[in-house]
């Protein structure tokens, strides 16, 4: 592969880098994205689009993967023999309805919609090291799938790689100690009950004595003969490196092997485990001349693990600011990225994160189960707050929750 030059090179395929990709090629740049992998390829995660995040796919002009994809009314709360179903709350922007498109698709989906704006896409080529000249990164060395290298320059980069984001580290990017991170584990199973309408989340999971931990359990419906099963657990819980991850999903699944008509012991495929920094964790998400965006910036949401809205909102705003740097504003627009960040989520993911250390308190983490399962207004806010979708009225019991809780969270630590 010859040495040749971008307006934009992007580090990493996934919804970030996609995300980021389509809209600087839409808007006229010339972008590269290398992809250490080659599509179709799988990640561990639920598979579950919450209304804001298929509001964020319409976006991106991929409305019609939600046509066909199989819809989910909302959660199904269980804690033991208890349930509650908690529809979506009502957004005067987000459908009422998630959705499920397993990962392996849906990221070779939004790869092939940036190229289809004219996105150029390096699959299976790994950018083994940045070009740094007098302190700003002038694109990357780039390792093709034969084992050959060359170097790819651009006058910006985005690195979007990742959780383990190993271009990042390279440029100095660290996650913050103590911060949650969270851990999560699962496979698929051949399910009779794979067209349920609800994703079922499960409280009240306990470790190896039969501690609360702070994590859930999850079910998510395919529609296509199959449901995605998996663990997330955060690191606030008490002692979370003696919890054996992959023997609690067998637990788990065992737990709600009737229940959804499943083989507890014959999963469609090895588990797979991913961990995720959480909260904004990661910093710096700007340098001079490169942002970091999604999980590679530590976007997840510290309340339910998510964090692909966050990564197709991330990769749009890195890629405006960008649009703004490649214009007249030059290299310092970039630094106007963090800040929006700060302003769009500080506050949230503070909250997310004190709560996430506070949920792996046994005491605290019985009382809010308590609050979810015993009345569906209380459902509702928690499925409110968790999601990051409030209502316009702000007398609205979440907005006021939410609201003093920002207050409380301006004068506590954050370690």
């Amino acid at each position: 592969m010859p040495d040749r030059t971008a307006d934009v090179l992007v580090i990493g395929g996934g919804p970030a880098g996609a995300s980021a990709a389509y809209w600087l090629a839409s808007g006229g740049h010339r972008v590269t994205i290398v992809e250490r992998r080659s599509f179709p390829r799988s990640k561990p995660c639920g598979d579950a689009l919450t209304p804001r995040a298929a509001f964020r796919l319409s976006e991106l002009g991929l409305a019609h993967l939600l046509d066909t994809a199989h819809h989910h009314r909302g959660v199904r709360l269980t804690a033991g023999t208890r349930s509650r179903d908690i529809a979506w709350p009502a957004h005067r922007q987000f459908p009422q309805t998630g959705v499920a498109l397993r990962r392996r698709d849906l990221d070779e989906q939004l790869a092939h919609h940036a190229v289809s704006a004219g996105a150029e896409l390096l699959e299976g080529h790994e950018a083994i090291e940045p070009i740094v000249e007098r302190g700003l990164v002038r694109g990357a060395v780039v390792r093709n799938p034969l084992g050959g290298t060359s170097e790819l320059r651009s006058p910006f980069v985005v690195v979007a790689d990742g959780a383990n984001s190993t271009f990042g580290r390279t440029l100095g990017t660290l996650r913050t100690r103590g911060w949650p991170f969270g851990t999560g584990i699962r496979a698929y199973w051949a399910s009779a009950s794979a067209d349920e309408q609800w994703v079922e989340v499960a409280m009240g999971l306990t470790d190896r004595e039969g501690n609360p931990v702070a994590g859930y359990g999850w079910v998510v419906p395919l529609g296509d003969g199959t449901v995605n099963v998996g663990i997330s657990l955060t690191s606030t819980t008490a002692d979370a490196k003696a919890v054996n991850i992959a023997r609690a999903l067998d637990g788990y699944v065992a737990d709600i092997a009737e229940r959804w008509q499943l083989d507890p012991v014959a999963p469609l495929a090895a588990p797979a485990v991913g961990r995720l920094p959480m909260g904004g964790s990661v910093e710096p998400k700007a340098g001079p001349n490169f942002l970091v965006v999604g999980d590679a910036a530590g976007t997840v949401n510290p309340f339910i693990g998510v964090g692909l809205e966050y990564a197709f909102e991330t990769g749009r705003a890195a890629a405006e600011v960008l649009d703004d740097a490649l214009g007249d504003s030059g290299s310092p627009a970039l630094q106007r990225y963090p800040r929006l960040l700060s302003t769009t989520y500080g506050d949230y993911w503070k909250v997310a994160r004190l709560s996430a250390r506070w949920m792996g308190r046994p005491a605290v983490a019985r009382q809010a189960t308590r609050v979810a399962m015993g009345s569906r207004r209380g459902g509702t806010a928690i499925a409110r707050l968790a999601g990051n979708s409030f209502a316009d009225n702000p007398f609205d019991l979440t907005n006021l929750l939410y609201r003093g809780a920002v207050t409380m969270a301006h004068f506590a630590p954050d370690a």
